[in-house]
């Protein structure tokens, strides 16, 4: 039985990986986002790369999103791929949060009634942003922000989402000096209801936590946050 349930899996998957298609959009301030779509229906989730990283990065986990129920949109931030729009240079120093909510409003105007949002590292980070620069009038824009080795552009008190923040305990900046977990926490502390902080074993960073021996648990940590019906309060 349980081959039999691996087999099936595998074939779901498959199947969603060959319904991918690109697409494109535009961004409130003159740009234009690329991305991969898989999978339909009405829950909508948006993965946002991390620096290292472009929209194809998100290929192994998207079909396992799709698997749980979610048409799922993999961008590519502007200066990466086909993507483009003021400041890409440097995306770094660009409004990568619009990108993030032009991708949440694709979604939206085409069909989804619920978006949430998984971000690695500078994708996180800007998921973030988007979070705090929702309109007034547009309700909760963006349900759920997943944020992988990373806390949000912007100060997390004011975010809008639910929120899940995964660190790994050694993950370090500035060439291994720096502990990223003080700041995460320091933020995530002021971040209002609900949240959940998960602190993993080793050094690995944002979606590179995929490539470990902890990456069941990352994706399972992930799925059970976005498919919760109630999300309890820490």
């Amino acid at each position: 039985m349980l081959r039999f349930l691996a087999i099936v899996a595998v074939l779901i998957a498959s199947h969603a990986a060959a319904a991918q298609k690109t697409v494109s959009f535009p961004t409130s301030d003159g740009g234009v986002v690329f991305a991969d779509l898989y999978g339909s229906g009405e829950k909508g989730l948006v993965l946002a790369h991390g620096g290292q990283f472009n929209k194809e990065s998100w290929s192994a986990q998207a079909p396992q999103f799709v698997a749980a129920g979610f048409r799922v949109l993999a961008i590519d931030f502007r200066g990466y791929g086909k993507s483009h729009g003021p400041g890409d240079k440097d995306p770094l120093g660009a409004r990568l949060d619009l990108d993030v909510l032009a991708a949440v409003r694709y979604l939206k105007q085409t069909g989804a009634k619920s978006v949430s949002i998984v971000g690695g590292s500078m994708g996180g980070g800007a998921a973030g942003a988007a979070s705090i620069a929702s309109q007034p009038g547009e309700g909760r824009l963006i349900d759920r922000l997943v944020m992988l080795g990373a806390a949000p552009y912007g100060p997390a008190e004011k975010l809008t989402s639910a929120s899940l923040w995964i660190v790994a305990r050694d993950d370090a900046s500035g060439g291994g000096t720096e502990l990223r977990l003080p700041g995460i926490r320091a933020q995530f502390e002021k971040a209002p209801e609900p949240k959940k902080l998960v602190v993993l074993d080793g050094s690995a960073h944002a979606q590179y936590l995929f490539q470990t021996d902890q990456g069941g648990r990352v994706m399972a940590e992930i799925l059970s946050f976005l498919t919760a019906k109630e999300l309890p309060k820490r």
